[in-house]
């Protein structure tokens, strides 16, 4: 790679000062967008500047920020739950969202208000730091608040140590974010400073993380470039099958990208888990593809090198040789939604938020119930994969209330909602998302009523067909591996995948392509009439579709 070009992001890294760039002087200008240099930048402090589309006039851009919370496991106390839907208020377009990684968006924040946003983020002891960028992101992980065994808390304290782990080391965070104008004056760079883990141009690209069971992949972690299977035995966990090189994003006009599920490398102990996990970084930080970020993720450099040198190079960084995978894999997948035990006498609450937006628009009022249900009960919350959320420690005493309060405020409860509804997500592309190339989030609404009204159709209302959309090919809402992934490919027009399945464990095929949005539920309506007559006993439709192939379903 020597004698080739890096990637102008490369040389940006490398000449940001451990991502100080220029950001700070940007802040104080008064144009409403930063340099292209710092637009790269901001991104592993956390935030994204994006044009609302709606909002051009006479062909000028509207600039705004995304800034994103990375919250490992989703955790988030009721006082951090209400700082962000304050933070909405103030600076941003009055919603808050729930990403498919378990994390916070606020959208609409005006470059004047992005420190103001940022210092409130981390006031109430959340951070934005390296929720985006050629970093570890946000560390994912089953949210669920089970405490009749220690493994579902075993699994989040992992969850958060490597998040600690990973977090980048350099000031410039603080600096740039937390540090008073008229207070101590901050440093230019830091002395003989080094990254330990990323070095001086960080990761080639941006790297995900999950930690999963097993009966519940609740996270994906199959598409993850890094996902930790827990593996348990006689209850307590004795490790971790690694599986590295998912990936969901593609580029169509770059015929070799393509997106992946993860292999199944190794088994650690919890003992070596933490080390093992930072080999594979720095293997991945190394030699991944720093000339052409369409190549950079890590699944190109497993897929170029085969499985067995990536294994024993990651080996050679680890110092030791790591035996194959425990034999175990995933079975299931639960949303988490509605009411359960947790273990301890007390409840929880899983509460679907469609397409991870809470607003308040007529009479759905989800954002002023969050509030009345926290600031009366107090409880911590969970945010989910499937961009839903979990209130926790509930007296089972206060279970009618809370369901009251709910359904006042228009909210429907998990037994009003059919499961493909509970099991959709979708990215938000446009207005606001740079890479859209058409609609996801505000049509999937009424994208999944007319799936519900094509399940009923067919006498399938009870089955579990998991719907996933995005505005681009890029695979935000990880649209390649569900039952049906619907991915924008042009304005009004989408690819339709089929065959993969609720638990991600494979990559569906192009049943369709640039099928009008209209015509999504009449393309699929005689797929779902085959289903119905043809599956075997309890064959999910992902599973029938994969069963069948493309051109037996496609046959006349």
């Amino acid at each position: 790679m020597a004698d080739k070009k890096l990637s102008k992001v490369e040389g940006i890294k490398g000449d940001s000062q451990y991502l100080r760039g220029s950001i700070k002087e940007d802040l104080l200008s008064d144009a409403p967008q930063v340099s292209s240099d710092n637009f790269q930048l901001l991104k592993f402090h956390g935030t994204y500047q994006q044009d609302n589309r709606d909002e051009r006039k006479g062909g000028s851009k509207s600039y705004s920020f995304m800034v994103r919370s990375r919250i490992p496991g989703g955790k988030v106390t009721a006082a951090q739950f209400l700082a962000e839907l304050d933070l909405c208020d103030k600076y941003g377009n009055e919603t808050l969202r729930i990403t498919d990684r378990q994390g916070f968006q606020i959208h609409g924040v005006v470059k004047g208000d992005l420190k103001s946003t940022i210092r409130g983020i981390n006031e109430s002891k959340l951070s934005t730091l390296s929720a985006c960028g050629d970093v570890c992101r946000n560390f994912m992980c089953c949210p669920a608040p089970h405490h009749n065994s220690p493994i579902h808390d075993e699994m989040q304290a992992l969850a958060k140590k490597l998040a600690m782990h990973f977090a980048p080391k350099s000031t410039a965070y603080s600096e740039t974010w937390l540090t008073d104008e008229d207070g101590e004056k901050t440093k230019v760079a830091e002395v003989n400073f080094v990254e330990p883990i990323y070095g001086k141009t960080y990761l080639p690209r941006k790297f995900k993380f999950g930690i999963a069971l097993p009966e519940d992949n609740c996270v994906d972690i199959y598409t993850q470039d890094l996902g930790l299977m827990t593996i348990v035995e006689d209850g307590k966990i004795i490790g971790y099958n690694i599986l590295v090189g998912g990936g969901q994003g593609m580029t169509p006009a770059k015929k070799e990208t393509f997106p992946a599920v993860g292999k199944r490398m190794a088994f650690a102990t919890t003992e070596q888990i933490v080390e093992v996990c930072e080999a594979i970084v720095k293997v991945q930080r190394d030699f991944g593809d720093r000339v052409d970020r369409k190549f950079a993720r890590m699944k190109y450099l497993i897929h170029n090198w085969g499985l067995e040198k990536f294994k024993a190079k990651v080996e050679e960084y680890y110092g030791a040789s790591l035996p194959e995978p425990h034999p175990t894999d995933v079975t299931d997948v639960d949303d988490h939604m509605g009411w359960h035990e947790q273990g301890d006498g007390k409840l929880f609450l899983g509460i679907n938020v469609e397409n991870g937006r809470i607003k308040d628009e007529g009479d759905f009022r989800l954002k002023t119930a969050i509030r009345v249900l926290l600031n009366k009960y107090g409880m911590d919350a969970r945010l989910t994969a499937l961009q839903g959320m979990i209130l926790c420690d509930i007296d089972p005493a206060d279970k009618a209330d809370i369901e009251s309060i709910l359904k006042e405020h228009g909210i429907a409860l998990a037994d009003d909602l059919s499961l493909s509804r509970r099991y959709s997500i979708s990215c938000p592309a446009l207005p606001t998302c740079g890479l859209a190339v058409t609609e996801s989030e505000r049509i999937m609404p009424s994208v999944m009523d007319d799936f519900d009204g094509l399940l009923k159709e067919h006498g399938l209302s009870e089955e579990r067909v998991t719907v996933h959309m995005t505005g681009c090919p890029n695979g935000c809402a990880r649209p390649y591996t569900p039952d049906v992934g619907l991915v924008g490919k042009a304005r009004g027009k989408y690819t339709i995948y089929l065959g993969g399945n609720a638990q991600g464990l494979r990559i569906g095929f192009i049943y369709a392509d640039m099928v009008p949005q209209e015509e999504i539920v009449s393309t699929l309506s005689p797929v779902f009439a085959r289903y119905k007559s043809e599956r075997n006993e309890d064959e999910a439709f992902g599973d029938y579709c994969h069963r069948i192939g493309l051109e037996a379903l496609t046959a006349e």
